[in-house]
């Protein structure tokens, strides 16, 4: 059996090339006498190290293929069988084409597994295509008119398309390199398949999710944007009253699609309220945070721009960054008329003077009495909150990082722009429009922050809210074959049915469900 072996920590200096990495790689398997195909030798990951500013390099693994033995234990050294993906075939009749609903990363590679194997599904999608959406945020950030179906967090490719386009995950799923492979056969940029925090950027990711509603399409799928699925059963999906029999659901619909939850709750799904998190954007200077983690910010140039990602414990809570964007800004993410979200973009080449991220505090079911219409509604009073205080036209509420600590409204200077649409912004407090909890843990999490980044809770720093849509509130509970409790056609997946945390994630349990109806049902 083949086997992929893998030569872990080599260690090269920023002069040096993939090359001296992979060389380092073939006399350490020669050294321990492992065979492998040459030919199969590549970069796995590569990552920097710049915890010693005088002594950067970069850190990567080098795979290959080969016939050696699992059970061989050699230090630096992973040998593991190569699992291939397989979609089985099942004995069920299909009776009608499938639904998916929701063209975000779970639905799109649902999808598209569906459409290879000839099941031909149709996804309905609430909001409009790649290019509705680039004219319906424009449009909002010009007028202040909000379109609640196409927006930020609405149309095709979900809230990602419109974000950094990271692919990070720790969920150590053999599918994701199938997913990173796929998108890369989509057009996101081959680095992805080895960079340890890959990334798409806003921009590329845009044209891979309209590639991939292209491919769906040419394989017999259908797509169907604009088109809200108002409740979903077995058998049937319902939009505008209208009752459309089809066969197996898949629900995808995003973590902001809080009407499909209340309708679900309404209709006696099994839900359950998950942890959360709510916060702010905070945002510094690309190059001020280039030079305090690299020593050089002329570094970026050799390394990327800086990223990071802090954490800060308090008994059961947790203070942390989230969706870190080098180089991008902060967005208008509503999705509901009388309410200011945030949340973070950056195009693939990551050149905007700024660098942003949420500062999050997690937020426990039992803040809101473990009742998923309550979680619904903590979020919601929150961005009305913001609404109110921005003024009612969408506007952000700001604050630095020292009028924070003062519990002073504002404070923010002209050093740091914030860029939340345009600088569409007014002085605040969050003291007053965040709970207690929350803004107690954000102040300890950004003095503690500051200790480990040099300047990141400088008195200056721009503090822009509120982050509340980091994850699904709710959970739409699945048995062990994926489907919805107490149903036999319905399958719940992705981020905002409550099972995966990022693009990556969400891909990958699109995958699993594509599998769990391949394995049940015949394949004409």
């Amino acid at each position: 059996m083949k086997s992929r072996i893998t030569v872990d920590n080599i260690r090269i200096p920023l002069s040096a090339c993939d090359a001296d990495a992979v060389a380092i790689a073939e006399k350490t398997l020669k050294r321990n006498r492992i065979s492998y195909d040459k030919a199969t030798l590549h970069i796995h990951k590569k990552s920097v190290d710049a915890r010693k500013k005088n002594d950067i390099t970069f850190v990567c693994s080098v795979t290959a293929e080969g016939d050696a033995d699992p059970e061989i234990k050699i230090p630096g050294i992973r040998i593991n069988p190569i699992e291939e993906l397989t979609f089985g075939c099942g004995a069920e009749k299909l009776c009608a084409r499938p639904y998916i609903i929701g063209f975000g990363p779970a639905g799109i590679f649902c999808g598209l597994i569906l459409a290879h194997f000839g099941l031909r599904p149709v996804i309905l999608e609430r909001g409009g295509s790649i290019s509705d959406r680039v004219r319906a945020v424009e449009s909002f950030y010009k007028t202040g008119i909000l379109d609640t179906e196409t927006n930020i967090q609405f149309g095709a490719g979900g809230a990602g398309t419109f974000s950094d386009g990271k692919l990070v995950t720790r969920i150590g799923d053999m599918r994701t390199s199938f997913v990173l492979k796929k998108l890369f056969e989509l057009g996101a940029p081959e680095n992805i398949l080895w960079n340890a925090k890959p990334h798409i950027g806003t921009d590329v990711l845009r044209d891979v999710v309209s590639r991939a509603a292209d491919e769906i399409i040419s394989l017999g799928g259908e797509i169907r944007y604009n088109t809200k699925a108002d409740f979903v059963g077995d058998g049937f999906v319902v939009v505008n009253g209208e009752r459309i029999p089809c066969g197996p659901v898949v629900l995808a619909p995003g973590h902001s699609s809080r009407d499909t939850y209340m309708n679900l709750i309404a209709g006696g799904y099994s839900v359950e309220a998950k942890p959360f998190s709510i916060g702010v954007r905070a945002e510094h200077l690309q190059s001020e945070l280039d030079r305090a983690m690299f020593g050089d910010e002329s570094l970026s140039g050799v390394l990327g721009h800086a990223e990071y990602q802090l954490s800060h414990r308090r008994g059961e809570r947790g203070v942390y960054t989230f969706c870190m964007c080098p180089g991008g800004e902060v967005v208008a993410a509503a999705s509901e008329e009388g309410g200011v979200v945030t949340n973070g973009m950056s195009y693939h080449a990551r050149d905007g003077k700024n660098a942003n991220a949420a500062v999050a505090v997690s937020v426990l079911p039992s803040d809101f009495s473990g009742d998923p219409v309550k979680a619904i509604e903590f979020q919601r009073s929150l961005e009305r909150c913001a609404f109110l205080a921005g003024g009612k036209t969408y506007a952000a509420p700001c604050q630095s990082v020292g009028a924070f600590f003062e519990g002073r409204d504002g404070g923010y200077s002209g050093r740091i722009v914030p860029t939340y649409m345009n600088s569409n912004v007014v002085p605040a407090d969050f003291n007053r429009l965040l709970p207690g909890f929350a803004s107690s843990l954000l102040k300890e999490g950004l003095s503690s922050f500051g200790r480990k980044i040099k300047g990141y809770d400088s008195p200056d720093v721009p503090l822009t809210g509120i982050e509340t849509r980091t994850s699904a509130p709710l959970r739409i509970l699945r048995d062990e074959r994926l489907v919805a409790l107490g149903h036999t056609l319905v399958y719940p997946c992705g981020e905002g049915a409550g099972y995966a945390g990022g693009i990556t994630s969400a891909a990958v349990d699109g995958l699993r469900v594509a599998e769990a109806i391949l394995s049940r049902f015949k394949r004409d």
